[in-house]
């Protein structure tokens, strides 16, 4: 991919300045923004391939500057730089709509290896239809919207994310391995229940009220998206 723009939000100005050198030798254009006022300030601004955003900022926290840039945009890739690893920690960011999550203090090296990971994905990806569909549900997948029998379902990041995984495989079992590593980009811990947590959330909103029941589960193996039982 040519002339590859990464835009790093981070207010730890010799952080930010190394990241910007080193991204730059690796073939790169970097700009910096040192506060989230400016990150959102260049990201509306300009077009960039990738941005690299620390949490804890000043005037806008990476968190909300993160949501405020799903408003609009979609598919930009957002690597979130953080001194706190905990699993809530990152689920809080995968929900405002990350993509990746790297720890303070980190080796260059993996970021770099991250980085080039998602412009390879941006880089590769087939033409992907418009909407997504099953029964009456459809999810348009430009804005994110989805609706039920004409009705508006609102969903956060991840559950958008989520319920865009079954209707990518409508009719296939899916193990809690391959959803974790499509939806949270993480490597899996048989001992989280984070999986089940939000597709009982999306079940709440997409199939409580509403005939047939389209996410079911298949004891001991996953779960599949489908009108029928299994």
């Amino acid at each position: 991919m040519d002339s590859v723009r990464i835009l790093i939000v981070e207010d730890e100005k010799r952080l930010a300045d190394i990241l910007k050198k080193q991204l730059e030798e690796s073939g790169f254009i970097a700009e910096i923004a040192y506060d989230g006022y400016a990150g959102k300030y260049l990201v509306e601004k300009n077009q960039y391939n990738l941005i690299i955003l620390d949490i804890n900022l000043p005037l806008i926290n990476g968190i909300d500057l993160c949501r405020e840039i799903r408003k609009t945009n979609s598919n930009i890739p957002i690597i979130m730089l953080t001194a706190f690893g905990t699993i809530d920690n990152k689920v809080i960011g995968f929900e405002a709509g990350a993509d990746d999550y790297v720890v303070k203090p980190f080796d260059y090296r993996e970021l770099l290896a991250r980085v080039n990971v998602f412009l390879r994905r941006a880089d590769t990806n087939p033409v992907l239809p418009e909407k997504l569909s099953i029964a009456d549900l459809e999810m348009n997948l430009n804005t994110k919207t989805v609706t039920r029998g004409q009705k508006r379902i609102d969903l956060t990041a991840k559950e958008s994310l989520l319920l865009e995984t079954f209707l990518k495989n409508k009719g296939k079992l899916l193990t809690r391995e391959f959803i974790i590593g499509q939806v949270w980009g993480i490597e899996f811990d048989p001992s989280t229940n984070i999986i089940d947590v939000y597709v009982n959330y999306l079940r709440k909103k997409i199939d409580k009220d509403f005939t047939p029941k389209l996410i079911h589960t298949k004891f001991g193996f996953g779960f599949y998206c489908s009108e029928k039982e299994m």
